[in-house]
This record gives C-alpha cells, structure tokens and sequence, in this order.
C-alpha cells in the first residue's frame, strides 16, 4: 500500500528525522551555496531546504508526492517526470541529490539515469546518494529491510558503487551508518 504524500512526509520523512539522518551528514561534506541541485526522486520536497529556491530543482515521477511538494515549498521548483530521460540541459548542475531512491529502480533503469546524470552535470560535478544497503556482518538489518522496504532493489556497497564506476564516475565512500536501528544505510559520492 502507497502511503498519501502527506503521511509519508509526516512518519517517514519528518523534518526532525531529515535534519539528522540526512541534511546533517551531506552539510559536513557539500557546501551548496550559489550551486544548482537536482534532487532526483525528490517526493515530498523534504531535502530542497538545502538549497535556495534560485538553484534547487526536484524531480519525481510520483505526481502525488510532486504537488504536495510544491505546495508545502512554494518557492521551489518540482517537477514530475516519466521515461528515462530526465528534462533539464546538458551540463546544467553542480549536484545530483539521490536519497533513498536507487533501491526502488530497476538495474537497467539505473544505468540509464546514471548516463542522464553524467550529461546533465557540469564539470567537476558531483552525484551524492544516501541508499539503504546489504552490509555483510549485519543479517538482522538485512533481513529486515528486506521484509519491510517498499523498495525491490537494495542492494550491497559494491553494487551501487559500480553502477556509476562503469560510466567512469570516481566514487568515494563517506560514511556507512545504521538509521533507526535496523537500516543500514551507504552514503558516498561520485565525481565525474
């Protein structure tokens, strides 16, 4: 069952929860001041608050999710998306936002949107992605984000991180964490 955008952002993303888990650990490393984002499966809008409304861009292909945000960030640019490509120029951003999103896609979709990520960032441009992930020493986690997870695709460190190896992204491991107790979570970068 889909849960309605705004009980989504209420119990699965509250801002409290995102402040910590999330907008914490990507300020230590990115500074996004005066930089373009696209926050690629960017549902409820909860992470655009990272950015001023001048340089953020949201993308989802949940229409639900999208108008709720644009409600609630007003000043915010969404946008609803369908198909692999994504609808923004080439070369146009400094950082691809991926949070909690990977594991919800199909192996042959990602390689498509990893080739989009790579065309539409600037040089020097960095894709940041926060991901549930299988971790080898921790099968009580493993199996419950297997049981419980709306998403199909988590996968291990290793799988994620060679999706983008394999379109020539640089990758770097930032942290490996546990979320909520039982939910392993993978937060690296790729460079281009």
């Amino acid at each position: 069952m889909q849960l309605s955008p705004r009980i989504y952002h209420s119990f699965v993303r509250p801002k409290w929860f995102t402040k910590i888990y999330i907008q914490n650990k990507i300020q230590q490393h990115f500074d996004f001041t005066d930089k373009k984002v696209l926050d690629f499966g960017a549902g409820t809008g909860a992470n655009c608050t990272l950015c001023s409304p001048a340089h953020y861009f949201g993308l989802d292909p949940d229409s639900y999710r999208i108008d709720f945000a644009k409600r609630l960030y007003a000043p915010y640019r969404f946008e609803t998306f369908m198909g692999n490509e994504l609808p923004v120029e080439d070369n146009s951003f400094d950082f691809v936002l991926i949070i909690a999103v990977l594991h919800h896609i199909p192996p042959e979709m990602i390689e498509c949107y990893i080739k989009e990520f790579k065309r539409i960032l600037k040089p020097e441009g960095k894709v940041i992605v926060i991901e549930p992930c299988f971790f080898e020493k921790s099968p009580i986690s493993n199996w419950f984000m297997k049981s419980n997870d709306k998403g199909d695709y988590i996968r291990k460190e290793e799988e994620y991180l060679n999706y983008f190896t394999k379109e020539n992204f640089r990758c770097n491991v930032l942290k490996r964490f546990k979320k909520c107790f039982f939910y392993n979570e993978l937060y690296f970068t790729a460079l281009l």
